[in-house]
């Protein structure tokens, strides 16, 4: 199944996640809350293994279609609300294949701005819970929040600027540092993170609570 890479062009099409999350092993979407509905302008093979969706038959398409019967309605509008509030989010539901299987889904959010500062994106990463790790969502958030504490000061607030949807020229203004330096820091900070693209980054700090 091919990961779409190349949606319509449209200014959202700018962000580098579009590029970034074809390299993550997690399953991955990026939706434009600039549009009507929120709908997923892409996807990545991860997300139709875990789906049983193909790519052509999501694009364009709320990610509600993945909800079902026993779906949480208190953990949907934990994602609703995140959405609306432009802040990321943490969730996990019972969420539904395509073949109709469900699954329980923990679910990270996260908006994504443009250099004026306005919502551009919102990232999202799936990973099903299963029933012998029912526990397994507090775990991976002590695991994160060891990750994240093997950075340095200044990582540290590049990966919480980060989380928080601001690109590198943003996070430098915030910083007051020069993006060549910002940049260093993501370099060095992924290599800790033991990942090497922006969306996986994203997830790890979202999860340690950032």
């Amino acid at each position: 199944m091919k990961t779409n890479l190349n949606p319509k062009p449209s200014r959202a099409t700018r962000h580098p996640v579009l590029d970034s999350i074809r390299f993550s092993p997690i399953a991955t979407v990026v939706s434009d809350p600039t549009k009507a509905d929120n709908p997923l302008i892409a996807v990545n093979a991860a997300f139709c293994a875990l789906t049983g969706y193909a790519e052509d038959e999501v694009i364009g398409r709320n990610c509600r279609f993945l909800r079902g019967p026993d779906t949480e309605n208190g953990q949907t509008e934990k994602l609703r609300s995140a959405v609306y509030g432009k802040h990321p989010a943490l969730a996990e539901l019972i969420n539904y294949r395509k073949d109709g299987t469900p699954f329980r889904n923990a679910v990270m959010i996260a908006p994504l701005f443009d250099n004026d500062g306005n919502l551009e994106l919102f990232v999202g990463s799936q990973i099903e819970v299963l029933p012998e790790e029912e526990s397994i969502g507090l775990v991976r958030q002590q695991q994160a929040a060891q990750i994240v504490d093997r950075l340095s000061p200044r990582q540290r607030e590049i990966l919480q600027q980060m989380a928080r949807g601001f690109r590198t020229k943003q996070i430098a203004y915030r910083l007051s540092l020069s993006e060549k330096t910002v940049q260093m820091h993501r370099m060095l900070m992924f290599k800790k993170l033991s990942t090497s693209n922006a969306a996986d980054a994203v997830r790890i700090a979202v999860e340690a609570g950032l």
